[in-house]
């Protein structure tokens, strides 16, 4: 996963919080989690990660790249399954270690492997002080 960093080197706490540079915060791992919503309705579809590269390759290309940390390797969404993410809009957080992608999804929309439009399908409830997952 090792990717150079065409980044530069975050700098002080004010030139994070307050600057105009991109400086994404890369952790141990050198990934950066990223939550991504439907650009429309705010609805937020899935959270990945980016490592350098798939964070240049979405500013280049205006579409969503992340690293799949399960396969070990850069993942262009929707490639295979026609879910191509179209990025309306980028925010970092206020201490650049998280971004937001803001998203038009094209083909049937959805964005979950296991078909559903949100990775965020399930909430928890408690039962008995116990919780448990409900299928929304």
């Amino acid at each position: 996963m090792i990717a150079s960093n065409p980044f530069p080197v975050p700098g002080s706490k004010a030139e994070l919080e307050e600057g105009s540079a991109l400086s994404p915060r890369f952790g141990a791992d050198g990934l950066v989690t990223c939550i991504t919503t439907d650009a429309a309705t705010g609805e937020i579809l899935m959270v990945a990660h980016m490592n350098p590269e798939a964070l240049r390759k979405t500013l280049e290309t205006g579409e969503a790249w992340y690293w799949s940390r399960s396969r070990g390797e850069l993942w262009h969404k929707g490639a295979t399954s026609g879910q191509i993410q179209t990025v309306l809009e980028i925010r970092v957080d206020c201490d650049q270690d998280a971004l937001l992608l803001k998203v038009k999804v094209a083909g049937d929309g959805g964005c979950c492997h296991t078909g559903r439009r949100s990775c965020f399908y399930r909430k928890v409830e408690l039962s008995n002080g116990k919780p448990h997952l409900i299928v929304d």
